[in-house]
């Protein structure tokens, strides 16, 4: 088995992998027109070629004599950290249990520390048992929970988070609002934004008490979010983009 950098040419092959790997982790759950929809938005043919051409991602694939077993892609946002987010990492049902997914996410890992980043952030859907274990196998922390809503039915997201540098996790920081409240900024909170992360905000240093978000394009607190989950800084621009439907770790 060897790993590589994914390709163009391997679009036909990812879908495979994705529809295969989504079936075999969620299909006791979820219905198999939610994980077709899934296939349809987040691996089209479009996407896959505008995300295998983008500078930022990391795209790597795992293969043996038979063609493509598995696929890990990560995406560094930076801000007033760098946060490397793996967005997806899946391994066909036939090739699970032999460390393919380690290999991805070390490939990943490395990839993103060469590249600057402080911190790197994943998800997984509490569904897939096996992917929250993979998590903490691999040395990360839970950093919260989150709702997502795939075709009008909610699931609960857990969200990893792992420093990368740094057995510590930073302080969270001061910032004044406008109507001069203290609040805290919680950086192993955060949401992906098209400039750079959200970030969440407490009254408290305990974070308990959430005030909204920050802005870490700007560092701006003049955040807002509608009733949709639709994030943007009203300063500087920055939005909140669509969020991911979890890969399968394994």
């Amino acid at each position: 088995m060897d790993i590589r950098d994914a390709t163009i040419e391997d679009i036909e092959e990812i879908r495979d992998v994705a529809r295969e790997s989504l079936a075999a982790s969620y299909g006791h759950a979820i219905d198999d027109k939610v994980i077709d929809a899934a296939i349809e938005e987040w691996y089209s043919k479009d996407a896959l070629k505008e995300t295998l051409t983008t500078d930022d991602a990391v795209f790597v694939l795992a293969v043996d004599d038979g063609g493509p077993i598995g696929f890990a892609q990560s995406e560094l946002i930076t801000g007033r950290e760098a946060i490397g987010y793996i967005d997806w990492l899946h391994v066909g049902p036939d090739h699970r249990g032999v460390g393919i997914g380690s290999q991805l996410l070390s490939r990943l890992r490395q990839a993103l520390m060469n590249a600057g980043a402080d911190r790197l952030e994943g998800r997984v859907l509490t569904e897939n048992e096996t992917g929250l274990g993979f998590y903490k196998d691999q040395g990360f922390s839970v950093a919260g929970k989150r709702t997502v809503t795939i075709r009008d039915e909610t699931f609960t997201e857990r969200v990893y988070s792992l420093f990368v540098d740094s057995t510590e996790e930073p302080a969270a920081n001061k910032q004044q609002t406008e109507a001069g409240e203290t609040v805290y900024i919680a950086y192993d909170e955060t949401v992906r934004g098209s400039e750079a992360p959200f970030f969440a905000a407490y009254f408290d240093e305990d974070h308990e008490d959430r005030y909204g978000w920050f802005c870490g394009a700007d560092e701006s607190l003049d955040v807002a979010m509608d009733t949709m989950e639709r994030i943007e800084c009203t300063a500087c621009g920055n939005q909140r983009r669509p969020v991911r439907w979890d890969a399968a770790y394994l």
